[in-house]
């Protein structure tokens, strides 16, 4: 069976994106476990003594049931180098416990900090973050990545970003590159193109 994970921001006590969260579990459900009720995120969270002070990854594994809930104190990778890298690997609506193949492509990074993964000739994400590119007027995310994440589905909603199929050839036409997920926002970590290494 398989093991799916929500990484949840946590900051001063109060939880990021939890409906989108939410509706992601229950996609998982739908697909997965049709015939259970969804866990509910909420119900969960408040059955412990969150930390009200600093920032937290609060990591929820599931399949039928909540298999494990834990919180742990957050803190941002460095990452200032991407290794462009070519994958195949399956783009998908949740987040698996399992993150071996994304761990054997973020291998191939060389002396970069992160990987840039690119899928049929098109960009997709790094290793842990979704991505957008900025041309010097609109910000520009990928149509297809391997993962539909949180932060990423609220940032399209709310038109900041566009979604967009981006050719490796076209890294040209673009000044910037941004990194973000459910812990990281948008705008905290920009990267220029010249971060990208063949």
């Amino acid at each position: 069976m398989c093991l799916f994970i929500e990484s949840i921001k946590l900051l001063d006590g109060k939880f990021y994106r939890l409906k989108l969260h939410q509706e992601r579990v229950n996609s998982a459900f739908s697909d997965f476990y049709p015939n259970e009720e969804p866990i509910n995120l909420l119900d969960n969270l408040n059955q412990y003594t969150f930390p009200q002070q600093g920032i937290y990854k609060c990591r929820i594994v599931y399949d039928t049931d909540v298999r494990s809930l834990e919180f742990s104190p957050y803190v941002r990778r460095q990452v200032q180098s991407l290794k462009l890298v070519e994958t195949d690997l399956e783009s998908r609506a949740y987040k698996l416990e399992d993150r071996s193949e994304l761990n054997a492509a973020f291998a191939l990074r060389e002396s970069c900090d992160d990987v840039l993964l690119i899928k049929n000739g098109l960009l997709t994400d790094a290793s842990y973050c979704n991505i957008a590119l900025y041309d010097g007027k609109n910000w520009f995310t990928p149509r297809i990545p391997l993962i539909y994440g949180v932060n990423r589905k609220d940032l399209i909603n709310k038109q900041i970003l566009i979604e967009k199929d981006i050719e490796m050839g076209d890294l040209n036409n673009y000044t910037q590159i941004a990194l973000f997920n459910a812990m990281i926002e948008f705008g905290e970590l920009t990267l220029d193109m010249d971060s990208i290494i063949y």
